[in-house]
């Protein structure tokens, strides 16, 4: 059985790379402190104990206004540490596949961006690192790469808009005020796992691969989608971006085309609404 390292494993995204995979790979999940991305010789001997097939990146600084006013500390953790990871995996002859987000781009094109257009970093601090880490990656370890985009995920236990707007919806709100001039593409961490099982299973692949779930939304149109599905009488009213000022500019675009998935031969990612149906049934929320 293969086995696969996770950095940033107690995370949503590794929770469910783990409950997804765990049955056809050995799943190794390590985060801090037995995994430091920020300590090259930590890495070197997490690879050395464990010695992976593959690697899965998933480790990252995420918090995108916080990374606003710590630009030091995300640098340290999207650059410095993506650099790290590859360099062990370079050192130890290992698969890495990073993941990476729609914030690499501005925000600002008329239509869904695809693998081939031309990313730097966006606006925000958050995006400018996370790029900064993607080309760093690309400079290590070209040839034994994958970059993974994803956005406006949701996954088991959160932290994810789904469980936010569940949370806001206890029947104290008659009205919930939401974002309605972004767009993105939903996307259920279930779907994502899913894909990077596929990935797992093609050393071939390398490069740039775009991985959220089809179809389009405002965030106001996935709220109201949300709460259609769970029968919740909660009324939302649109809103304007500068309604709702933040420390880090939202992309009004964050749509991702699946172009390269389709070219190498990939399933299709499943439609958003469906992948929330699925989720929303085996999900408990508290």
């Amino acid at each position: 059985m293969k086995k696969v390292l996770l950095t940033g494993g107690r995370g949503m995204l590794g929770r469910t790379l783990c409950r997804v995979l765990g049955d056809r790979f050995s799943m190794i999940p390590t985060d801090l402190p037995e995994a430091d991305i920020t300590d090259p010789a930590s890495l070197r001997a997490v690879l050395r104990r464990h010695s992976p097939d593959a690697v899965i990146h998933c480790a990252a600084m995420t918090a995108v206004d916080r990374c606003e006013t710590e630009r030091e500390l995300a640098d340290r953790l999207n650059l410095h540490g993506s650099a790290n990871v590859a360099a062990a995996c370079r050192e130890a002859g290992v698969r890495l596949i990073a993941i990476s987000t729609d914030y690499v781009f501005d925000g600002t094109a008329g239509h869904p961006y695809t693998e081939y257009e031309a990313a730097n970093g966006g606006a925000t601090v958050y995006g400018q690192t996370k790029f900064a880490g993607e080309e760093a990656i690309r400079r290590i370890l070209p040839d034994n790469s994958v970059i993974c985009r994803i956005s406006w995920l949701y996954g088991f236990g959160g932290p994810s808009f789904v469980h936010t707007m569940l949370k806001l919806a206890d029947g104290s709100r008659p009205v919930l005020k939401v974002v309605d001039d972004q767009i993105g593409n939903p996307t259920s961490a279930l779907a994502v796992a899913r894909k990077l099982g596929e990935v797992l299973e093609r050393p071939d692949v390398t490069g740039i691969l775009h991985m959220t779930c089809e179809g389009e939304a405002s965030w106001a149109e996935f709220a109201r989608e949300i709460f259609r599905q769970k029968q919740i009488s909660q009324a939302v009213q649109p809103c304007s971006t500068e309604e709702f000022p933040r420390p880090a500019p939202r992309p009004k675009n964050s749509r991702l085309t699946k172009l390269r998935l389709k070219e190498l031969g990939f399933s299709p990612m499943p439609d958003w609404k469906e992948a929330l149906a699925e989720f929303l049934k085996l999900e408990t929320f508290v």
